[in-house]
Formats: structure tokens, C-alpha cells, sequence
């Protein structure tokens, strides 16, 4: 015997599921910060219907029946913030070094998810993952995007490109017999058309974006940490292929030759850019080229170098000579006008202590409004994602984080955020 619903119980079926679906969340805030304009908004209306903003309101909008409310009236809300320069999948420590020899693909996966988590209850809804080991990043990314895990929204590199003995060669510091010629598979180009080719094999495994060490750097276990790594032909080899396949292509650099370098050949931001000079500032501003500051892992690198035995010798005087710097490059790059985009370096310094960024900017006189559009919706252009994120607007992801108070009277309150919204799902509350 078949059991048919009456037409009633079928309507009441159907009127719930109805409702269920346009079931919206009215999230009442005590003052936006929407990165649109510069002055906070007070007592703002955001509805959220799926993972998209709806509408943005004056006042405290009534709900209907069946809608969700969230109370945040003693709360500022800002966008998802946005770290233009992560790395998930470790975390500095003394045995950086030698973790390689015992780690499988895996172990790095499980560990960036770990460290995403994190990072997306620290207020960080978005990640540009800025070098990986054996492509963790890749199913990090993956298993976010499934529901597997749960962290930020990641537009990752997959591995660094260097050159042999570059920055992200993973072989120096090993003798003769490990160190061997890792070559394009592992990110290790010579020549333009093997710069081509890693740039196409990026693509191939789902790069989002391409990262190159323009400049030696301080982390990597050799000797010069400015000097320039690529000629002119591999990076305009690079970035050309790179912008051909719809990439952009960050380069991590510290010297100033491998910086104008760089930026002449097209590069889309810099990263670090501790020993920059007024004419690659001129020749960025002349090109449109990103500043990625990364003041926090300046900072940790200076303090750590002076504790014996964390860092091999090689690193210790580069970490002295370059982690105290970027601060006062980041402030002379803000007063002359380059375009900043918010990023950390984390995974040298802790990963969840993002925010602290934000307090480092500001200490040199970036305003905090100007800070929090760095890490909204100039991040999101940097990324090119600004039509889905960045402001609080309709049509917008609803990406969303709160802080207790007001941050333009005390920066420290992005320490501590109350509210983590992604896609229109709460995280923290």
C-alpha cells in the first residue's frame, strides 16, 4: 500500500520549504565601517540573504517571521578582512629546517588546516597564500570550498618560483647529495622558457595567482638577502605567460634591484619591499604596482634572531638587517602615495595574530580607516575580487566581522573580534 500526502499536508510541506528558503539574517550593527566612504555609519540595518548582502539600511529594520536576527548594536562591523600574504601550511619555529625530512603532502594539508581555522575566527575571511610546500595549499583550498574544513576563502600560489640557490629553492642548505637540480616541478626555473613553463605548470595544478622570490631573502638558508635573482627575460617571460593565462604574479622582495626589476617588467604588487627607494616608489606609483608591507614578519624576525639557536647563522644577520626596516619603508611608501594592499607574512609570525598588522600601520600614521580599506577592499582589488568583496554593499559576499566598540578610538579591539561571518555563515558569534 502507497501512502499519499493530502493536499493539504503537501501545501504545508511546500509553504515550509518556501519559507525555509527565503529565510533571510538581519544583523543590527551599532556603526559600520563599509569601506566605501571614511566615516563610520551608526545604527546600520545589514541583511543577508544566502551568502550574498541584500541590502544595507539606516535604523534597525523590523524581521519578518521566520527571519534571523543578530544583535551587534555594541559592535563596529567592517567587511571580511582580507591577508594578501599568508603562508598556512607552517608556522616558523627551530625546526623549520629539518621538518622536510619526516613530513608527507599530507602533514602539510592537515597542518594549514589547522592554521586556517585560525586565521578565519582571527576576522580574516579571504587569503592570498603566497608559497606552499608540495602543493598543500591546493586541497587546503579544496576542502574549504567543500565544507570539509573550515577557513578563509584561499587564492593560493601553490609553490614559490625561484631561481637556483633563489629564495624558494627548497633544496639550499643541504649537502651535495640531497641538494641535487630540483628544476621547474619543484619551482626552480633558469631561463625564460622554463619561467613559461612553471607558469604554465602553476596553472595546471590550479594556481590562482604566481608568486616569485624577485630577491634573496631572509628565511632561506643562504647568504644574500637583496640580491637580485631573475634577469629582465625571466620575469618578463613570467608575468607576460603568467597575465596570458589570467594570473597575477606577486613578487616577494627585499633589494632594490630585483625590485625595479620587477616592477618594470609588470609586476602587480611587491612584497616586503624593505630597501626601497623614491625611484621604485616613483616607478610603482607610474605603474600601478601593489605595496604587500608585511611589517609583522619583519617584526617577529628581528625578535627571534636575537634568541641563540632559532634561526641557522646564515639567517640571524639578515633577519638583524632587514625584519626592523619595513616598518619605516612601510610609512615613507604610505606618505608618497603607493597603493597599499593589507598582508602579514604569517606562518613566519603566528598564524591567528593577523590583526596585529593593523596596529603596526597605524603606529606610523596611517589612518585606521585607511588601514581597514587596505584589508577590504584594496586587498580585494589586488586579488580581483572587488566585485564580490571588499565593501559592505548589495550584491557583496557576506563576508563580515565585528569588533567590540569602536577600532578608530582603539585599534588593539581588532585583537579581538566578536563576529566572523563568511558567505553568510556564522563562524563566531
Amino acid at each position: 500500500m502507497h501512502l499519499r500526502p493530502t493536499r493539504l499536508a503537501a501545501a504545508l510541506v511546500f509553504a515550509c520549504a518556501a519559507s525555509f528558503a527565503s529565510a533571510r539574517t538581519f544583523i543590527y550593527c551599532g556603526a559600520i565601517l563599509d569601506s566605501i566612504g571614511d566615516a563610520p555609519k551608526k545604527e546600520m540595518t545589514i541583511i543577508v540573504d544566502g551568502d550574498r548582502i541584500a541590502a544595507v539600511q539606516p535604523g534597525y529594520t523590523a524581521a519578518a517571521a521566520g527571519d534571523k536576527t543578530i544583535d551587534l548594536k555594541n559592535a563596529t562591523v567592517t567587511p571580511g578582512w582580507i591577508d594578501c600574504h599568508v603562508h598556512l601550511d607552517g608556522q616558523s619555529s627551530p625546526t623549520t629546517y629539518t621538518e622536510w625530512t619526516s613530513m608527507e603532502p599530507g602533514d602539510y594539508a592537515l597542518r594549514g588546516a589547522f592554521y586556517a581555522k585560525k586565521t578565519l575566527l582571527a576576522g580574516f575571511t579571504t587569503v592570498r597564500n603566497l608559497g606552499d610546500t608540495k602543493g598543500s595549499t591546493y586541497a587546503l583550498k579544496k576542502a574549504i570550498a567543500a565544507g570539509y574544513t573550515d577557513g578563509p576563502r584561499i587564492y593560493t600560489a601553490g609553490k614559490s618560483i625561484a631561481t637556483t640557490g633563489g629564495h624558494a629553492d627548497p633544496t639550499n642548505g643541504r649537502n651535495r647529495e640531497l641538494m641535487g637540480d630540483p628544476g621547474v616541478e619543484l619551482g626552480v626555473i633558469n631561463g625564460a622558457d622554463e619561467g613559461r613553463k612553471a607558469v604554465r605548470q602553476h596553472y595546471k595544478e590550479g594556481a590562482d595567482v604566481i608568486k616569485i622570490t624577485a630577491t634573496g631573502g631572509v628565511l632561506s638558508n643562504a647568504s644574500n638577502g637583496q640580491n637580485a635573482q631573475f634577469t629582465p627575460e625571466e620575469l618578463k617571460a613570467i608575468i607576460e605567460t603568467a597575465h596570458d593565462y589570467g594570473l597575477k604574479v606577486a613578487a616577494h622582495a627585499h633589494g632594490a634591484e630585483g625590485m625595479k626589476r620587477a616592477v618594470e617588467a609588470g609586476i602587480d604588487s611587491i612584497e616586503h619591499g624593505t630597501f626601497m627607494t623614491d625611484e621604485i616608489i616613483a616607478l610603482m606609483k607610474q605603474h600601478g604596482t601593489y605595496y604587500v608591507p608585511t611589517i609583522s614578519a619583519g617584526k617577529f624576525v628581528a625578535e627571534k634572531a636575537k634568541i641563540p639557536g632559532y634561526f641557522p647563522p646564515l639567517v640571524v644577520p639578515k633577519a638583524i638587517a632587514t625584519g626592523p626596516i619595513i616598518q619605516t619603508t612601510f610609512k615613507h611608501a604610505y606618505e608618497s602615495g603607493v597603493k597599499i594592499a593589507f598582508g602579514t607574512d604569517q606562518g613566519v609570525a603566528p598564524h591567528g595574530d593577523n590583526a596585529m598588522e593593523f596596529v603596526y600601520m597605524t603606529e606610523v600614521g596611517m589612518p585606521v580607516v585607511a588601514a581597514f580599506k587596505a584589508a577590504t577592499i584594496e586587498a580585494a582589488k589586488l586579488i580581483g575580487i572587488d566585485k564580490d568583496a571588499g565593501t559592505i554593499a548589495p550584491g557583496k559576499w557576506a563576508d563580515l566581522v565585528a569588533v567590540p566598540g569602536d577600532p578608530i578610538a582603539d585599534i588593539k579591539l581588532v585583537m579581538k573580534p566578536s563576529f566572523v561571518m563568511k558567505a553568510g555563515v556564522v563562524y563566531k558569534q
